[in-house]
């Protein structure tokens, strides 16, 4: 009888090897207490390790004489819901990846050790003293907080900071004058009430996307929302949510970057009732925890974040959206290599509930799957307020001088847009100063001893970086190989900046990309001069392609459109289609008439045609008869398996293996292509290659990848290398 054999735990273990392990109960705890989901303290090895339970069972593949007994169990109750069970279970073997590394991604960085789980926090509030006091003189910051605090009620210390900055030596006078004290206050979700009213109005396809995608609350439906930039997603998602509230379900929306969630969440605040739990990287581990710890309440009636909120737990979910759904950052690139679109897509059906993609350039896949059905699809084609789309027009850098890569006509039109008051964006997607350090006598390179890259030239500190790897060293003063002169070839956004100081003397110029971003808080001062007009000329890289909104500007200048039209990744032309249709989106979205010019040396060039003639859908359509015709996805399905070694060889042979064993077991629906080197083969110090994996069917390829990576993990040939498995690979580099 069943009831007779021992209970065995089924636990997903956090190591790096794809497969559950078993385990007996601990002694003297009761096994009808064990819930899946629940964190367990096992020993593993000659160590000790954290687990979480998957399920029960009577049965092993291993005789029970050989099993170790749970060392603890740490929760009282599952950490995860059945439906984020069934999620990340799903992720595990769709993606190929050790199940407990799975696991141990969706929980904050707090859980994945044995710390309990978190409680509600303390509240700081006014006391009868504090709510009888009359007002404080000579210190207006103390009342002013004692102020907030009345009329909140009670506030966090998360959510403080965003309501009162520097708040705590004033918090500690009010509490040594017998006015605040912190108590614990548990806070339930909020209550059902009417829809909040809201003073903006919807456009008529506006209220059309937000009608037809309402007409799926309470079952599972995916729409793509496919809306011109500058057209009004985020009030669609603003009207659903505010409808989602009022029934008491929680909505979670993902964005690609953490600069976008700061105007989002000003956004969100002013416009919608309820707690907002924001979940990404740049928060401490506590922040992200108590975000996390609201969510899985019902606290918070909305959840925003990044790629790794896609498995934040909800009381109460009833939407998901995905803003910018195209983003190749909603792929985690090493690691659990997981997308968090896709994901998000997985988890909407498991919960029966809506998931809205919404992009102004959605990805082709995206697009396919709106084409054929798969998808509901909603347009918004036009601006609200009759605000027109930009002009377009190609700026041919062979037939204009240019100085410091910029062209007579863009030059010219940078000074007629100022003159009028306008503000002027120019995109390069190229950081530093220069992307080259050249001699003039002899034709020496600097380049990067550890990747086969060239090192960038970062004139104001005086050095070379290699941005793969992030080696630096001194720039030289001459040629190691001749002692002639080095010059900086080349435009970085570093480099444009300066001359654009010496060009506009007068007017202010803001750079934003990676290297003048670094410091926290640097990007919303950034933003904020540009928005209150005191810096009208702006530069920078693919950081301003990406959700924000300049009214003012009404010229943007995209400096070099080539890099993107001769990759040798299938996906090259729609990244470019993509990032210039959202850079141009960025001019003329207030009563200004926008301008776009686009520089390259390849003006007749037909995907640039296409694009300024008839639009990303337009493009997007022919890009699909290309992909079709070439086998590429949609049409097909892909993993890249991938390898790196100190040693050229290793990598080879290793892969070399890796497609003898696939060979042996694919049954002809699965083409296998490499082992190859890798588009950069060396970086980092480590040598290169893939071998890519293509099927027709989605099944073909499931079939292979599971008994084939059994047989990986015991190649001898492993030993020597660093591999890994990419499913639906988004970068091919």
């Amino acid at each position: 009888m069943p009831g007779n054999r021992p209970v065995i735990l089924r636990v997903a273990v956090n190591v790096p090897l794809n497969r559950y392990f078993d385990y007996l109960c601990p002694p003297g705890y009761p096994s009808n207490r064990l819930l899946p989901g629940m964190r367990l303290k096992v020993p593993f090895g000659r160590g000790k390790t954290i687990g979480v339970l998957l399920e029960t069972t009577h049965t092993s593949e291993l005789p029970l004489s050989r099993l170790k007994r749970v060392l603890a169990v740490i929760d009282d109750e599952p950490v995860f819901d059945e439906v984020l069970m069934k999620l990340l279970r799903w992720s595990a073997d769709y993606f190929h990846h050790a199940p407990g590394e799975v696991f141990a991604t969706a929980l904050p960085a707090l859980l994945r050790g044995s710390r309990p789980l978190p409680a509600a926090p303390e509240h700081w509030c006014a006391t009868p003293l504090g709510q009888a006091a009359e007002p404080l003189k000579g210190a207006s910051r103390q009342q002013a907080l004692l102020e907030l605090l009345l009329e909140h009620g009670s506030l966090s210390e998360s959510e403080l900071p965003a309501l009162f900055k520097g708040w705590r030596p004033s918090m500690r006078a009010l509490q040594a004058k017998g006015l605040v004290e912190r108590r614990i206050i548990e806070r339930g979700p909020p209550i059902p009430g009417p829809e909040a009213p809201d003073d903006v109005s919807l456009t008529g396809p506006q209220q059309k996307a937000v009608a037809e995608i309402g007409a799926h609350d309470g079952r599972f439906a995916t729409t793509l929302l496919f809306g011109v930039t500058g057209s009004g997603k985020t009030e669609v998602y603003l009207s659903l949510i505010r409808r989602l509230l009022a029934s008491g379900q929680q909505a979670m929306v993902l964005v690609p970057e953490i600069g976008l969630t700061p105007q989002l969440i000003r956004r969100f605040r002013e416009r919608l009732p309820g707690q907002l739990a924001v979940l990404h990287s740049g928060l401490a581990d506590g922040q992200r925890l108590e975000a996390w710890r609201m969510a899985r309440s019902g606290e918070a009636a909305i959840v925003l974040g990044t790629r790794s909120a896609v498995f934040t737990p909800m009381a109460r979910p009833g939407l998901i959206i995905v803003d910018e759904e195209h983003d190749s950052s909603f792929k985690q690139q090493d690691g659990f290599r997981y997308s968090a679109r896709d994901l998000a897509i997985v988890r909407a059906r498991l919960h029966g509930i809506p998931v809205v993609l919404g992009s102004a350039t959605p990805s082709l896949e995206s697009f396919h799957n709106a084409q054929t059905g798969r998808y509901q699809l909603c347009e918004l084609p036009e601006r609200p307020g009759n605000v027109a789309q930009p002009s377009m027009r190609i700026v041919d850098l062979g037939a204009h001088r240019s100085d410091h890569g910029l062209a007579t006509p863009s030059l010219m039109a940078m000074h007629a847009h100022l003159e009028q008051g306008g503000q002027v964006l120019l995109f390069l997607n190229r950081r530093g100063f220069a992307p080259a350090l050249f001699c003039t006598e002899c034709g020496w390179v600097a380049g990067c001893d550890r990747c086969d890259a060239r090192m960038t030239v970062h004139a104001a500190k005086g050095q070379l970086r290699c941005h793969h790897c992030d080696r630096r060293c001194a720039m030289p003063a001459h040629c190691p190989q001749c002692r002639e002169q080095l010059i900086p070839v080349g435009q970085g956004t570093q480099r444009v900046e300066d001359f654009l100081r010496r060009q506009f003397p007068d007017i202010g110029v803001t750079r934003i990309d990676r290297d003048s971003t670094r410091r926290k808080g640097s990007l919303p001062d950034k933003l904020d001069e540009i928005r209150s007009g005191r810096s009208r000329i702006l530069i920078g890289t693919q950081m301003l392609a990406k959700g924000h909104d300049f009214p003012d500007i009404s010229l943007v200048i995209v400096m070099d459109a080539d890099q993107g039209l001769f990759g040798t990744d299938f996906r090259s032309s729609e990244r470019l289609a993509q990032i210039v249709t959202q850079v141009a989106g960025r001019a003329g979205r207030a009563q200004r008439p926008g301008e776009v010019l686009i520089q390259t040396r390849f003006a007749k060039h037909p995907l640039l045609l296409d694009l300024i003639r008839d639009g990303y859908a337009a493009f997007a359509s022919d890009a699909l008869v290309e992909r079709r015709a070439a086998g590429w996805p949609p049409y097909s399905h892909l993993a890249l398996l991938r390898a790196e070694s100190p040693s050229q060889d290793d990598a080879r042979i290793f892969l070399e293996a890796a497609r003898h064993e696939a060979e042996k077991i694919c049954d002809g629906g699965t083409c296998l292509l490499g082992p190859a080197p890798a588009p950069m083969e060396k970086r980092a110090g480590r040598f290169r290659a893939q071998l890519l994996l293509q099927a027709s069917q989605r099944n073909s390829l499931r079939k292979l990848l599971g008994p084939w990576i059994a047989k990986l993990e015991n190649l001898p040939q492993r030993r020597k290398v660093r591999w890994s498995l990419d499913v639906d690979p988004v970068d091919m580099f």
